[in-house]
C-alpha cells in the first residue's frame, strides 16, 4: 500500500468526523500512569492511551499483545503463535526499553531485561494504560520508550458471577470464570482462566531445515485474586495475587528436526498496600510487593536452562494537595532483585534505592508537569532523571503540549555478571544506556472524540551490545529515533472509529542504517457500529517493510480483521472474531511463521 495514500486515507478519517459525532464519555477516564497521580485523560501531557474493561471485552482478544498491536507507536514481533516469545517495540526502541507494570509492580526478568507479556492473558485484566516517551523520572530503569501498566480485575457493585467459554481455529479453547463484588466495607474478586491451542509450527522448516515441522502448541492457566477492606473513610488495606503459568513447545534452529523443545514460563505478583488519607490534603500509600519471572527450557524431556527472578519492592508514596488543581508527589522506593538459575553468576543480586518528586499543576489554560528522580545502584552509582512538560489550552478543545525528558536502562544481571562460558562473559564495568526525548503535540479533546498529533525525537547513547570479538558485553554506539504519531478515537450515532498512524526513522547514529525489525510506517484503522442487540467491527492493519538479521528484508503487509457480538439476554453475549480474513502470508521475524486465517467464537456471562 502506498505510504502517502495510506496517510491521506487515515488522516481524512480522522479529520472529517469533527462536528458530526454525538457525545461519548471516553474523556471522563482518569489515569494514573502518566504522572503517578490521578488526572483526567484529556489533561495528560504525555501521549497516553487507555483501554478499559468494556474495550477489552469487546475486542474478543485472548492475550494482551493482541490489543497492543493496534495501538499507536507500538510494534509487536512474535516467534510463532500464541504464547511464543515476543518483543514489544515502542516508538522504535528496543523491547528492553519498555517498562511493564502489573498494578504498579515490576514483573520483568533481571537476566533478559524483558517482561513476558506473551504469557499474560486478558482473563484477569480489566484495564491497560500506555504512556509513551521517556518516563524514567517517574519509574526508573527501562522507561525509555514508555510504560505499559496492566490493572487486574477488582470487585465492583453487588456480588456476581462471570464466566466465558470459547472455541476457535487450530484447536483453540478458552475457559474463564470468576466471582466478584462488594460487601459492606470490603470488595473482592477471584478470577481463573485457561487458554490452550494446538498452534502452528513456530519456525518455517523450508527456511530453517533443523526445525521440527510439528505444531507448537500452548497451554496457559491464570489466577487473579483481590481483597480490599476499608477500615473507615480514610484507611484502606488491599491485597492482590496474580499468577500465570504457560507451557508451550517451541522450535530451535539448532539440534535435530526430531527434537521436542518445551518451555515452562510463569509470572507471579503479590502485593499488600495500605492507603491512608492522613489529612484533607495529604494522601499516603505504602506498598510491599514481590514480582517473579521464571523460565525453564527442556529438550526431549531434559532440562537445559532455568532462570528465576524475584523482584521485591517497597514503595512509600505521598500525594500532597497544594491547591484544588496543584498536586505534589513525593516517594521513596526500594527494589531488591535476586536471580536463581542453572547458570552460576559471579553475582546474582542487586539493590536499588530511589527518591522521586513530581508536580502537576493546572492554571486555567496552562498545565505544568515536572518530575525528578534519583536511582542508586551499587554497580555503577547514581542516575538522575527528570521531565518537564507544558500544555497550553488555546481554544475550547485544542491544546499544544511540549516536553523534554531523559531516561535510562540499567545493565541486566546477564550483561554484568554472566560467568565465563565458551570464551564469553559479562562485563561488570558497563554503564547504563541513557536517552533524551523531546516532543511536541497538538491535541483535540471533546467529549465525543480525541485526536493526538505528536512529534518526538529520542536519542539513546551507550547502547549495550556484544563486542566485536564476541567475548563480552560493551557500551557502543548511539541510536536516533524521530517520528510522528497520529491517534484518533471517537464515536457518533452508534459508530466507533479508531485510527492510529506512525511514521518513524529509527536508525544507527553512526551508519544511518535503520534499526532491525522496525517499520518506518505502520497504521491501524478500526470501525465498529452498535445496533439494537448486536455490534460489528472491521479493522485494517498495515506495516511497512523491515530489515531483520542476516540482511533479510521482511516485506510490508496488510491484515483485515472482522468482529461481531450479539447480546442474547441480559448479561449473556456471543462474540466472534475472524482474524487475517484474506489469509495473508507475512512475517514479523525472519524464519518464524505467523497465523493465517483464524476464527474464534465465545459465549460470556456477566451477572
Amino acid at each position: 500500500m502506498n505510504q502517502k495514500l495510506l496517510s491521506v486515507v487515515l488522516f481524512g478519517t480522522i479529520v472529517l468526523p469533527f462536528g458530526a459525532y454525538a457525545a461519548t464519555d471516553s474523556l471522563d477516564e482518569v489515569v494514573v500512569t502518566a504522572s503517578r497521580v490521578s488526572q483526567p485523560l484529556d489533561k495528560t501531557i504525555a501521549h497516553t492511551t487507555v483501554l478499559n474493561e468494556q474495550a477489552i471485552r469487546q475486542s474478543g482478544a485472548a492475550d494482551v499483545e493482541s490489543l497492543l498491536r493496534s495501538m499507536a507507536g507500538i510494534e509487536v514481533t512474535q516467534n510463532g503463535g500464541l504464547g511464543k516469545q515476543s518483543s514489544i517495540l515502542m516508538r522504535g526502541t528496543n523491547s528492553t526499553h519498555v517498562l511493564v507494570l502489573l498494578d504498579g509492580v515490576r514483573i520483568g526478568s533481571a537476566t533478559t531485561g524483558a517482561t513476558a507479556l506473551d504469557q499474560i492473558m486478558l482473563d484477569g485484566i480489566e484495564r491497560i494504560e500506555v504512556v509513551r516517551g521517556n518516563v524514567s523520572s517517574m519509574y526508573g530503569s527501562e522507561a525509555i520508550g514508555g510504560v505499559i501498566q496492566l490493572f487486574t480485575k477488582r470487585g465492583h457493585g453487588a456480588p456476581g458471577l462471570n464466566a466465558s467459554v470459547g472455541l476457535g481455529s487450530l484447536g483453540t479453547q478458552r475457559l474463564a470464570a470468576g466471582f466478584s463484588g462488594e460487601v459492606n466495607d470490603s470488595s473482592f474478586s477471584v478470577q481463573v482462566g485457561n487458554v490452550k491451542t494446538n498452534g502452528v509450527s513456530a519456525i518455517n522448516p523450508l527456511l530453517v531445515p533443523a526445525a521440527n515441522p510439528n505444531r507448537n502448541g500452548y497451554d496457559n492457566t491464570t489466577l487473579n485474586a483481590q481483597l480490599n477492606h476499608a477500615f473507615n473513610a480514610d484507611h484502606m488495606l488491599t491485597a492482590t495475587l496474580f499468577s500465570t503459568r504457560g507451557k508451550g513447545s517451541y522450535d530451535s534452529a539448532f539440534g535435530l528436526p526430531t527434537d521436542i523443545n518445551d518451555a515452562l514460563t510463569s509470572v507471579d505478583k503479590f502485593s499488600l498496600a495500605m492507603d491512608n488519607q492522613l489529612s484533607e490534603k495529604w494522601h499516603s500509600s505504602l506498598r510491599a510487593s514481590q514480582g517473579t519471572d521464571e523460565n525453564r527450557s527442556y529438550t526431549n524431556g531434559i532440562q537445559l536452562f532455568r532462570f528465576l527472578t524475584r523482584s521485591k519492592q517497597l514503595v512509600w508514596q505521598n500525594e500532597i494537595k497544594l491547591a484544588d488543581t496543584q498536586h505534589l508527589n513525593l516517594a521513596v522506593e526500594h527494589l531488591g532483585q535476586a536471580v536463581s538459575s542453572s547458570t552460576v553468576f559471579t553475582q546474582n543480586s542487586r539493590n536499588v534505592n530511589s527518591l522521586l518528586a513530581g508536580y502537576v499543576g493546572d492554571y486555567g489554560v496552562h498545565q505544568v508537569q515536572a518530575n525528578v528522580r534519583q536511582d542508586r545502584y551499587a554497580s555503577f552509582g547514581t542516575i538522575n532523571t527528570g521531565l518537564l512538560g507544558y500544555g497550553l489550552q488555546f481554544a475550547d478543545a485544542w491544546r499544544l503540549t511540549a516536553s523534554i525528558a531523559n531516561a535510562f536502562k540499567a545493565p541486566t544481571i546477564n550483561d554484568l555478571y554472566y560467568p565465563l562460558t565458551w570464551g564469553f562473559s559479562g562485563n561488570p564495568n558497563l554503564r547504563p544506556e541513557r536517552a533524551q526525548n523531546k516532543e511536541v503535540a497538538l491535541r483535540y479533546a471533546a467529549k465525543d472524540q480525541r485526536l493526538d498529533i505528536v512529534y518526538f525525537n529520542n536519542r539513546i547513547r551507550d547502547l549495550i551490545s556484544v563486542n566485536n570479538t564476541f567475548t563480552s558485553m560493551t557500551n557502543v554506539g548511539e541510536a536516533k529515533i524521530d517520528g510522528l504519531e497520529l491517534s484518533y478515537a471517537g464515536s457518533f450515532d452508534g459508530t466507533r472509529v479508531k485510527a492510529d498512524l506512525a511514521f518513524q526513522n529509527p536508525r544507527d547514529a553512526t551508519t544511518g542504517t535503520v534499526l532491525l525489525k522496525r517499520a518506518k510506517e505502520f497504521a491501524t484503522l478500526g470501525v465498529a457500529h452498535d445496533f439494537d442487540n448486536w455490534s460489528a467491527g472491521v479493522e485494517l492493519r498495515h506495516s511497512g517493510a523491515r530489515q531483520d538479521f542476516g540482511a533479510k528484508t521482511l516485506t510490508s503487509y496488510q491484515l483485515l480483521n472482522l468482529s461481531a457480538s450479539y447480546r442474547m439476554a441480559a448479561g449473556l453475549n456471543l462474540t466472534a472474531r475472524l482474524d487475517n480474513v484474506t489469509n495473508r502470508d507475512y512475517a514479523e521475524t525472519y524464519g518464524y511463521n505467523t497465523l493465517g486465517r483464524t476464527l474464534f467464537v465465545s459465549l460470556s456471562y456477566l451477572q
